[in-house]
């Protein structure tokens, strides 16, 4: 497996009073960066909210139209699809019919499973077996040397949080 590569860094601080004023900086930076992404969510508000009844109406007429379309389709269907396929071209656009694949929804899925055993019907249940991590951590020692099973330990990340004030209403 390749190594990533490391690029060679673009800014490294040369001194503690330099860090301190790039962490200082990065705040700075990430609070504007918190002040844009306002202004443009508020600004994409103001435009919804400007259009809102445009876009309702639009949206009113796309399902008129679609349901009329598809009430005419659906009426006209031999004809449209008079080969027997699923789909009708109309210069303009075209009309379609898919089936959906078969789908199965449980409810109350411990009774469902309670009935399945009862009737003797396994064949429907599953049970699903996987590797228990939190056994592992518990107890590396006894899988080392197992193949396919690394234990990692002692990985640093590094995180800088520059200090800021919460103001309270």
């Amino acid at each position: 497996m390749a190594k990533a590569k490391k690029t060679a860094a673009v800014y490294v601080c040369q001194s503690k009073e330099e860090t301190m004023t790039a962490i200082r900086e990065l705040g700075d930076a990430q609070r504007e960066l918190t002040r844009l992404e306002t202004a443009v969510n508020d600004a994409i508000a103001r435009i919804v909210e400007a259009e809102k009844d445009r876009i309702e109406a639009l949206k009113a007429r796309r399902d008129t139209l679609t349901e009329g379309i598809q009430m005419w389709c659906e009426a006209n269907r031999a004809q449209l699809c008079a080969n027997g396929g699923k789909t009708a071209n109309l210069i303009t656009g075209e009309v379609a019919w898919r089936q959906n694949p078969p789908s199965v929804s449980v409810r109350q899925a411990d009774k469902v499973v309670e009935t399945l055993r009862a009737l003797k019907l396994d064949r429907f249940l599953r049970e699903k077996i996987e590797v228990s991590k939190d056994a592992i951590l518990a107890d590396p020692k006894a899988v080392s040397g197992i193949a396919g099973i690394t234990v990692v330990t002692g990985v640093e990340t590094f995180a800088v949080t520059p200090f800021e004030v919460e103001v309270v209403e």
